[in-house]
Order: structure tokens, then sequence, then C-alpha cells
């Protein structure tokens, strides 16, 4: 027994070794795993001073800066026991909405933590419903014969403030819009080769020049007899000669062109007007804050407002010239060999092709940008200098580029109905449809007898197609409109009067465009242009 007792004693005496090794062994293991995770610490705060920005302290006491008192929303929930987590979550990272006193709703654009990844979920609620309810309504456009276009437009109208108000990011939706006008732009310029902008650029200049001018001259005329202010007129009829240049890019998709040697066709000269007219919309917009300290100006600092008037015009005029000119470079050096670079690589990979395209439409947009000439004409010439190197590049970029393009443009025309305010229509229905149609009407006209004295003689038929394009008022108005209303160049009412003859013009655009093209294109052109 004394035997037994002895080996037991001694079995766990060796347990008890054993266990005591194996716990120094699972410290050491521990304090291995506490300093590398102690360096892990200490390289995550450098981390986080690093890229933390301090906005609030460096600001708070930047002059001009005020504090001002915000409201913070969160989404109702259902069932809050059971979204009190997700609630949790949401308010740490900072996705709730913040309403100021002016009512202007805020989401977050820059979070304070940067390593934690985040989604704006009201942009994707916005997106999806926009993608979902477009589809039926494109369907009815189509069915009743309108452009799909409209259905687009009417979808926005029902998501909108003036409808179900359920689009939360608006000013997100309106900016992805933005890039369904820069592709669009290009796939315009990708089906206008630098030939046939060398045959009409003479009109091109010319035409919205002589236009812009005499529909200031008749606004000057027509603010005197109604006792408007010059600014304010000048600022109106400036806003109604342009015209869009997407809507009128949808209906010029697939038009058939000139064959004739000499001959000058109908899209030709109305696409190199509506990009003059984009380059008309980058000069006034630079010379927008000139004509508000103009309006605000005594007689005798008139003269210096009209002087920097005219040196800004130059400073366009020169950048206008850089541009062509590093066009004619990258057209006679560049662009060959980069094509010919892309689809090389592209083999089997259209997605080298797609991004190598979009950046080089991206770069011709930021050069246009930083020479302060419009944003639109740099997409466009970005088409025109690819469309350069033969028929075959211009198909095979523009299989790739068109679904992309389709998809931003249902997103563009949407936004266009955010701002479009039936009810506003149906009070004022009478004083909106005699607008309309004078302003539609006056376009006409002017372009025609504008047209009739700048086209050659073997083209004057085209002068009523062309007219017909340019008879509606761009959407670009909506811009120029709310920075004229912040700037007070223009009330409340005439904003509003601004937007709701945007809007009927663009709504009677196709029946106008449809008339012009059923009058004066012979039958077998009219298939492909209607």
């Amino acid at each position: 027994q004394e035997e037994m007792e002895y080996v037991e004693l001694l079995a766990a005496e060796k347990h008890q070794v054993e266990a005591l090794k194996n716990m120094q062994h699972q410290n050491k293991s521990l304090s291995m795993l506490d300093e590398i995770l102690e360096d892990v610490r200490k390289a995550a705060d450098r981390l986080e001073e690093e890229i933390e920005e301090h906005a609030f302290d460096d600001n708070k006491s930047v002059r001009g800066v005020n504090f001002e008192a915000v409201l913070r929303v969160e989404e109702d929930e259902a069932n809050s026991k059971i979204n009190a987590s997700k609630r949790e979550v949401e308010d740490d990272l900072g996705l709730s909405m913040l309403i100021d006193s002016q009512n202007n709703q805020y989401i977050l654009t820059k979070p304070r933590d940067s390593t934690i990844p985040r989604a704006d979920h009201h942009f994707i609620k916005d997106i999806v419903t926009i993608g979902m309810l477009s589809l039926p309504c494109g369907w009815l456009c189509t069915t009743i014969g309108l452009p799909t276009m409209f259905g687009y437009i009417i979808c926005g109208v029902l998501l909108g403030p003036s409808g179900l108000n359920s689009i939360k990011s608006i000013v997100q939706v309106e900016t992805l819009g933005e890039f369904g006008v820069f592709f669009t732009l290009f796939l315009v310029g990708l089906e206008f080769s630098p030939e046939r902008l060398r045959k009409v650029w003479k009109i091109s200049l010319q035409g919205p020049c002589y236009m812009t001018v005499l529909m200031i001259a008749f606004g000057l005329l027509w603010g005197h007899l109604l006792q408007i202010r010059p600014t304010q007129s000048v600022f109106i009829s400036t806003c109604l000669s342009l015209s869009s240049t997407p809507l009128v890019s949808r209906f010029l998709a697939g038009s058939v062109r000139g064959d004739k040697e000499g001959d000058i066709d109908y899209s030709s000269v109305l696409l190199g007007m509506l990009v003059m007219q984009d380059v008309q919309l980058g000069l006034f917009i630079a010379v927008m804050p000139t004509l508000i300290q103009a309006g605000a100006s005594t007689y005798s600092s008139i003269f210096k407002e009209i002087l920097r008037i005219l040196i800004l015009i130059g400073q366009i005029l020169f950048s206008l010239a850089a541009v062509f000119l590093m066009c004619l470079v990258i057209k006679t050096y560049l662009i060959g060999p980069y094509y010919r670079k892309l689809h090389a690589e592209s083999k089997g990979n259209k997605e080298i092709l797609i991004l190598g395209i979009t950046a080089f439409i991206f770069l011709m947009l930021t050069i246009t940008e930083l020479l302060d000439v419009s944003m639109e004409l740099g997409c466009f010439l970005a088409g025109a200098l690819i469309s350069s190197q033969g028929h075959m590049v211009t198909e095979e970029i523009m299989s790739c580029i068109e679904p992309i393009r389709d998809f931003l443009a249902i997103i563009f025309f949407a936004s266009i109905g955010l701002h479009v305010f039936p009810t506003f229509v149906i009070y004022e229905l009478t004083v909106l449809l005699f607008l309309t149609l004078s302003v539609v009407i006056m376009k006409f006209v002017l372009a025609v007898l504008v047209l009739s004295l700048i086209l050659p003689k073997t083209s004057q038929y085209i002068k009523w197609i062309v007219s017909a394009g340019l008879a509606q008022v761009s959407e670009f108005s909506f811009v120029l409109g709310s920075r004229a209303r912040r700037a007070g160049i223009i009330s409340r009412e005439v904003y509003l009067l601004i937007l709701s003859v945007t809007t009927l013009s663009l709504l009677l655009a196709p029946a106008l465009w449809r008339a012009a093209i059923m009058k004066c294109v012979p039958r077998p052109e009219r298939r492909s242009s209607t």
C-alpha cells in the first residue's frame, strides 16, 4: 500500500511538472501575442493621427465661418427593438441626415475615421428607385409614340419634390446625371469627324453668336417696354437663347449624313452650333459675377464693367485657340499610338479599352475645364479626335461606351424631372403656354433668318430642320437660373417661369422636330432620322 501511494505521488508530481511547463509555454505565447498587438495598436494610433483632419478646430477661427445649429434626423424605424443595433451603428458612422436653419439637408461626405468603409444608403435607394420606375415610364412613352427620354423625365417628376418626394440625395443624383451628358457628347463627337467639323466651322461659329445677339436685343427691347432691369433682361435672353445638346443628340442618333461631295448635312450644322452654344454657356458663367456687379454699379463704373467683360471674352477666345491647337497636336502625334496600344492590350479583355477611352474623355474634360472652357466641349472633342482613326475604331468604341451612356442618360433625364413642378404649371397654364409658344416661335424665326444669311444656296433647305432643333430651351437654364436667383439677379417668380418654359419647350421639341423631318427630309433618310 505504501508502495502504491508512493507511485501515485510520483505520478502526481510528474503531472504537476508537465502542467507547469504547459502554463509557462502558454504564458510565453500570450506575452508574444501581447507584444504583437501592442505594436499593432501603436501603428493604428499613428495611422489615425496621420489621416485625421481636425476640420472643425482648424476652420472655426477662419474669417467668414459662422456657428449654426443643425437638426440631426434619424429614419423612422417600424420596430425600434429589432433595429436598435442598426440605429446605433448608423449613429456611430454618422450616416444620419442633418438639416440647417435654411432647410438645406446634408448627408455625410467625408467621415472622421476613414478606416471604416461606409455607403450612402440614401443614394443607393434613390438610384435603385429611378432605375426601377424608369422602365415602365419609358415603355409607356414608347407605346404612345413619344421618345423614351420623356418617360425618364416623368419618372423624375413622380419621385421628386412635386411627387412622392422619395429622392433624398438630389444633388448626388444630379451629379451622376452629368456623366450622362459627358458620355452623350463623347458619342456625338465620335460620329462627328474633324473633316465634317472643318466643313461647317464658320457656320457653327457665326450662327449661335448672331442668334444670341438678336435674342439679347429683343430681350432689352421688351425689357424696356415692360420696365425690366437691363441686367435681368440680358440674363433671361441669354438663358432662352441656349438649346439642349443632349436632347438634340438623341434626335440625331443614327441619322443619315450627307454623302455628296461638298454637301452640308443638317446634323453637322446643328451639332456644330450646339457645341458653340456650350462654349457660350461657359463664357456666360464666367461673365455672370461681373454681370451681378454691373447690376449694382453706378453709371460712372459701367465703363469698367464693360472693359472687364471684354477682357473675359478675350481670355475665353485665347483658351479656345489653345484648346484647338492642343487638339491638333494630339491628333497628329498622340491619338494614333495611344489607341493602338489600347487595342493591343485589350484583346480578349474589353475592360482595358473602356478604361482607356474613359480616361481620355476625363483628360480632355479636365483640360478644357482648366482653360475656363466648358467641360462638355472637352468631351465632344475627345470623341472627334478618336473618330479620326477610322470607321472600324468608331464602331468598336461605340459598342463599348453606348451601354454606359444609356444608363447615365436615364439618370440625367430623371434629374431634370426633379425640377419640374406640375402644380405650378397647372395654376399658370395659360400664361406659360403663351410664353413657351412665343419663345419657341421667336427662336425658330431667328434661326431661320440667321441661317438664310450664312448657309450656302445649295444647302438652304436644311435651315428648317436646324431651326426646329434649336427652337427649345436648354436644360442648363436650370443651372443658370438657380445661380441668378441666389445672386439676386432674378426673383423667385421669374425663376419658376424660366423652369416651366424650359420644361414645356423640351416637351414640344419632339413634335416640332418630327414635323420638320417629315416636311424637309427625303423619304429614304426619313426612316433613320425619326
